[in-house]
């Protein structure tokens, strides 16, 4: 039986098991999927157990997605633009990194039917899977990125991959159509410590985080008046295509899907 994880530091709240273990179970697949807290000097051994193929394939979520890049032989386009991986798989002695969460933010943004062409974004943190956000943006032809980080150097680094982006200092605001959330405040119920209440009318208010469902920054958009979305979308479109990297089928994705993780 193969075994696949997902790693990362926190990772309790992480629905990745239920998920991909239930497509598992749909397509009769004779595999495991597990979650495991690991620290960063665990990395190494880590993925070498998937180049000995005792751990079939792993997703990588924070603090890793840029800490594991040394260890693999080869990354994809996207990876290696963005400098962020979240899923490894073993090709013919390889081991390949993969950025699926380009594809899974694309994938839930076009299913709200809020078009982002010449409009200006505003992105909170800069870590994780902020380059992944980025590069899906430039895609989607928006007129302008702007990243506020608590630590302004972080934000900077992105000029490296991403040189035409705009920095804001944590604590500003600047106006926008879409505002995103790709900090951990709000893992935990912590607030962000920002004033909204000047903002203009619809504003899409997007948070990466799917559990818990609705974060304070979400319930301070929809007070406001304001369309809000979690990433839980996201979440499922990226395992999607993990699922399709690692057993060559795509999975099904339905009422069904969603309802098995409003549960959490």
């Amino acid at each position: 039986m193969k075994k696949y994880l997902v790693i990362g530091n926190p990772i309790d709240h992480s629905l990745s098991p239920k998920l991909q273990n239930w497509w598992l179970k749909e397509n009769n697949i004779d595999a495991t999927y597990d979650k495991i807290k690991l620290e960063v000097h665990e990395i190494k051994n880590f993925i070498q157990e998937i180049k000995e193929q005792r751990i079939a394939g792993c997703n990588v979520t924070v603090p890793f997605k840029k800490t594991v890049i040394p260890f693999l032989d080869k990354l994809s386009r996207e990876a290696e633009q963005t400098q962020s991986v979240n899923t490894i798989t073993f090709d013919n002695g390889d081991l390949v990194g993969h950025n699926t969460d380009i594809a899974g933010f694309d994938t839930a943004i076009k299913k709200l039917n809020f078009s982002l062409r010449g409009k200006k974004v505003l992105i909170l943190g800069a870590g994780g899977v902020v380059p992944s956000i980025i590069f899906a943006l430039k895609n989607m032809h928006v007129q302008e990125i702007i990243i506020s980080n608590r630590t302004i150097e972080k934000a900077e680094n992105l000029r490296a991959l991403f040189n035409d982006l705009k920095i804001l200092e944590w604590g500003n605001l600047t106006d926008f159509h879409m505002i995103i959330n790709a900090t951990s405040l709000g893992l935990n119920n912590e607030t962000i410590n920002l004033d909204f209440s000047s903002l203009g009318d619809d504003k899409l208010f997007y948070d990466v985080i799917y559990n818990p469902h609705e974060t304070h920054f979400l319930k301070m958009g929809k007070q406001l008046g304001h369309k809000i979305e979690n990433g839980k979308t996201m979440f499922i479109y990226q395992a999607l295509e993990a699922f399709k990297l690692w057993h060559k089928i795509e999975p099904k994705v339905n009422t069904d899907t969603f309802k098995l993780l409003e549960n959490d």
